[in-house]
């Protein structure tokens, strides 16, 4: 089983580091300083109080990684457009993308039990359509991200909490694909769940995304700050309520507790979202994939989305005075 971590950054570092350690054929594309790094001085993971040094295969091109059985994409979504080329150059007949990108995916109407929205197109993930047309939802399996992790300096990456990758085929089928990647990742210390409604499971970390890192973005503010204050806890459970309205218009029936959900965020403290991370930092903001992709549904249930509308306006216009989204 040949397996290709494609983004080997905080979570595909995290991942490679643990699979090679059990001699799995993996293989890490990563770029410049961080590639370098890897390549000197092995890949070095950081995890309750101890260091584990590795010597994956690290490379920096596609070519040099050859043809795959599966490939984490461990991006985020708006890096992937320009990586199809790549992909292309990974892929085989019955290669299989591990799909660990947050937000709703492109695939999330592939076969879909409605026929209203079967096979519709996510436009604001996938534009032109390209992703649908040259890899296909076919070759997706889907994954949730539960694990924290950061890059601390080139090579060398710090585990801050979570083992969890959830897995699930989009028919929610138990495919001998799926069945053989759950138990390498098991047997590399991650928890490696079968989910049977992985559609469902994007959802419950999406109602967050959608609405604390647009809001964080907007006020500099840590999780704890932003659930502690009322108004301001009053637009994210908005937020979450119109976007569990959306879900339940598309099927997905799973119980969800936004007072809880806001509370469980409010536990993980002085914490910055990745968005405000990416705002400080200078990096592109996930924009589309956490919020417009969710205003987009809104428009195909026919369901509203006020309050969805205006933060994304806000956080557009905010990534727009600092150049990080056109």
């Amino acid at each position: 089983m040949k397996i290709c971590i494609y983004g080997a950054g905080a979570i595909g570092g995290y991942l490679g580091a643990q699979l090679t350690e059990i001699g799995a054929d993996v293989t890490l594309i990563a770029r410049g300083p961080h590639y370098e790094a890897i390549r000197q001085d092995g890949l070095r993971l950081r995890k309750d109080g101890k260091e584990l040094v590795v010597y994956p295969k690290c490379v920096d091109t596609a070519e040099k990684a050859g043809k795959q059985d599966y490939i984490f994409v461990t991006l985020k979504a708006h890096s992937v457009p320009g990586c199809l080329d790549a992909f292309e150059v990974l892929m085989k007949d019955d290669t299989s993308f591990v799909w660990g990108v947050n937000g709703i995916p492109w695939w999330y109407f592939h076969n879909h039990e409605n026929p209203d929205y079967r096979n519709k197109k996510v436009a604001s993930v996938d534009p032109d359509g390209s992703q649908w047309d040259r890899l296909g939802p076919e070759k997706i399996i889907g994954c949730i991200v539960n694990p924290a992790s950061e890059v601390i300096k080139p090579g060398v990456i710090q585990h801050l909490e979570g083992d969890k990758f959830q897995l699930g085929e989009i028919n929610g089928e138990e495919t001998d694909r799926i069945k053989k990647l759950s138990a390498t990742l098991e047997e590399a210390g991650f928890q490696a769940p079968i989910r049977p409604n992985i559609k469902g499971d994007i959802w419950l970390k999406l109602f967050g995304n959608l609405s604390l890192n647009p809001i964080s973005s907007l006020t500099t503010s840590t999780l704890v700050k932003i659930c502690s204050d009322q108004e301001v806890r009053n637009v994210v459970k908005n937020m979450m309520n119109e976007a569990h309205d959306i879900s339940k218009k598309l099927g997905i029936e799973k119980p969800f507790d936004v007072e809880r959900r806001i509370e469980a965020a409010k536990a993980v403290g002085e914490h910055k979202t990745s968005m405000l991370q990416d705002l400080e930092r200078d990096r592109p903001m996930e924009i589309d994939a956490l919020v417009s992709s969710v205003q987009e549904l809104g428009r195909i249930t026919n369901v509203p989305t006020p309050t969805i509308d205006t933060v994304l306006a806000l956080v557009k216009l905010r990534a727009k005075e600092a150049k990080l989204y056109k």
